[in-house]
């Protein structure tokens, strides 16, 4: 100032010539500072009067708007465009909304409602002032409602601590539901593995004994096609060898073989050859007969002879 005037231009840092009595100065801070409103007044919807204990503001004066702030406002600008509207703009907020809103349900938006409600002004009142942040601490209430808002705190601590007891609790229950349904799963998985574990060992099985029996069946085939060819064989031999004279042959040896000795004029008719031809003569069979005695008598000595000769040796 020179004379009480304000000068066109602000003077920057260093040694500057100042006549006394006459040219006087003020200091105007043009870095990043911070303002502090304390004991601010409020007066909420239900009329129950709070105080906060200290509000700070963070602004910036841009030097290029020193001198018209400074000539609009004066050098102590902040009491007028902060710290007054800060006032202000506290008083409106708290008059419509409830001591619970402002201590507790929307205190965490005082600040961005301050903040913003400040540049809004200044962009129209004051551009080249800037508000970088709002701080808000928390308001003082009274005693007894204190108190009670403790009191509610606690309450609403314990239900939070029983709400994540009770989670902890649910957490756990589906921890061990999961492991059950995961033990469960497993041991379904093993029952359903042995099963086709034993259905493999039973087609197996089967199949060994389809196999078996095939081969049992082949071979029961082939020995009865065997004996059939044999039997078939044999029967064929014994239709060749049926001639009368294999007939006879086998009459005698069966008649040879007979242990019984006919003793008589007769002989049995079993001993008559009735299947030979009729043109034999009577000689002829005496002639059979004779021979056929004969051939009884010397197997009868032979028996005998046979039969001393083991008693002798005894």
């Amino acid at each position: 100032f020179r004379g009480g005037a304000l000068l066109t231009a602000p003077n920057g840092p260093g040694y500057h010539i100042m006549l006394p009595f006459i040219t006087t100065f003020r200091s105007v801070q043009t870095t990043l500072q911070t303002d502090e409103i304390k004991n601010v007044p409020c007066g909420t919807s239900g009329g129950v009067m709070i105080y906060f204990d200290r509000i700070e503001v963070v602004n910036m004066l841009v030097p290029t708007a020193v001198v018209d702030i400074v000539r609009n406002y004066t050098a102590d600008y902040d009491k007028t465009l902060i710290f007054n509207k800060i006032h202000h703009e506290l008083n409106q907020f708290c008059s419509v909304h409830t001591l619970q809103e402002v201590y507790i349900e929307l205190f965490d938006i005082i600040d961005e409602n301050l903040k913003l409600a400040l540049q809004k002004d200044l962009i129209a009142m004051a551009p080249g002032l800037t508000i970088q942040a709002v701080r808000v601490t928390k308001p003082k209430i009274p005693e007894a409602i204190r108190r009670n808002f403790e009191l509610m705190e606690a309450e609403k601590t314990r239900l939070l601590i029983t709400a994540q007891t009770q989670k902890v609790v649910e957490k756990e229950a589906e921890t061990e539901r999961k492991k059950a349904i995961i033990e469960a799963q497993k041991l379904a998985q093993v029952a359903e593995i042995n099963f086709r574990q034993k259905v493999m060992e039973k087609e197996t099985e089967k199949k060994i004994s389809e196999i078996e029996d095939s081969a049992f069946l082949a071979r029961e085939r082939a020995r009865a096609d065997a004996e059939f060819y044999t039997a078939e064989k044999f029967a064929e031999a014994n239709r060749l060898k049926l001639t009368p004279e294999y007939i006879e042959l086998m009459k005698y040896q069966a008649i040879a073989a007979n242990s019984k000795v006919y003793f008589g004029q007769d002989i049995p008719n079993m001993f008559v050859d009735n299947s030979g031809p009729q043109g034999r003569t009577q000689d002829e069979d005496d002639s059979g007969s004779l021979d056929l005695l004969d051939s009884l008598g010397k197997v009868k000595k032979h028996k005998r002879a046979q039969r001393s000769k083991s008693d002798s040796l005894d």
